[in-house]
C-alpha cells in the first residue's frame, strides 16, 4: 500500500493507491477492508435477516447503515456520514427482493488520512458486493478539494483538506454515471462545484476498474482453492 504523499502537486487529477481485501470478517456475510492512500475503512454487511417490528416493511427490505469512528461513539457527524452512505444504497439495492426482512452495513474507520467519506462509501459498495446483497449496479465515490488557487485536488489528504477553500464528494452509480449523492462543506460557487463534478466523473473509471480487478483476484483465488480440493 503507497504511503501518504503530501508533496503532490496541488492540481493534480490523480487517485492515492487503492488496496482491497475481502471475506476477513468470519461472522459477516460479506466483509471488505478498502483503503486509498493511507485513508483504511473496515465494511461488514449482514443480511438479509429478520427485521425488528418497528422497523418493518411489508414492501422492501430495511436498508441500514452503521458508521462508528475510529475511536469513541459515533456523533452528530457519524449519524450525517450513516445517512449519505444509506442514501446513496437505497437507489441501486434491490431491497423489493426481500420485503420484511434488514440488510444492514457496519463502516468502521480504521484510519483518516483525508477523503474519507468517498473511502467509506468504495468499502461499503465492495462489502455489498461480498456479500452477495441484490444491486442494480455499483457505486463509487470520489472527493475533490478546491484550493486557494482555485485548483482542483482530487482524493485529497487531510492536510489538503485542512487548506482547502472547500471539499466536495460526489457518489455516483457504475452504470449511467448518474450522481446519486453529493456531501459538500466550504465555499464554493457553480462554476467550481461543475468542475469539481465533472473531474470526479472523469476520474471514477479507475475506481470502476479497482472493483473489477479485485473481484477477479477474489474469483481467481477460489476457483484454485476448489481446484486443489478436486485432488484431494
Amino acid at each position: 500500500m503507497a504511503a501518504q504523499d503530501n508533496t503532490r502537486p496541488l492540481q493534480t487529477c490523480e487517485l492515492r493507491a487503492m488496496f482491497c481485501e475481502h471475506g476477513l470478517l468470519d461472522k459477516a456475510d460479506g466483509s471488505s477492508k478498502f483503503a486509498q492512500g493511507d485513508t483504511q475503512v473496515m465494511a461488514a454487511a449482514y443480511g438479509p435477516v429478520e427485521v425488528k417490528l418497528n422497523k418493518e416493511l411489508i414492501d422492501r427490505a430495511t436498508l441500514e447503515v452503521i458508521f462508528r469512528p475510529k475511536i469513541g461513539i459515533p456523533g452528530c457527524s457519524e449519524k450525517l456520514v450513516e445517512g449519505i452512505i444509506r442514501n446513496s444504497c437505497e437507489p441501486i439495492v434491490l431491497t423489493a427482493l426481500h420485503p420484511r426482512a434488514s440488510l444492514t452495513i457496519v463502516v468502521q474507520v480504521v484510519q483518516n488520512s483525508g477523503s474519507l467519506l468517498s473511502c467509506a462509501v468504495n468499502a461499503a459498495c465492495l462489502a455489498m458486493m461480498d456479500a452477495g446483497f441484490p444491486m442494480r449496479c455499483m457505486m463509487c465515490g470520489i472527493t475533490c478539494a478546491i484550493t486557494e488557487q482555485d485548483e482542483l485536488v482530487l482524493d485529497p489528504t487531510l492536510e489538503q483538506e485542512r487548506k482547502a477553500t472547500a471539499v466536495l464528494t460526489f457518489v455516483f452509480d457504475s452504470v449511467n454515471q448518474n450522481l446519486l449523492t453529493s456531501s459538500t462543506k466550504g465555499s464554493f460557487d457553480v462554476d467550481q462545484y461543475n468542475k469539481c463534478l465533472a473531474a470526479s466523473k472523469a476520474a471514477m473509471g479507475n475506481i470502476l476498474a479497482f472493483y473489477r480487478q479485485s473481484v477477479e483476484r477474489k474469483l481467481s483465488k477460489v476457483s484454485e482453492a476448489l481446484i486443489l480440493l478436486s485432488f484431494t
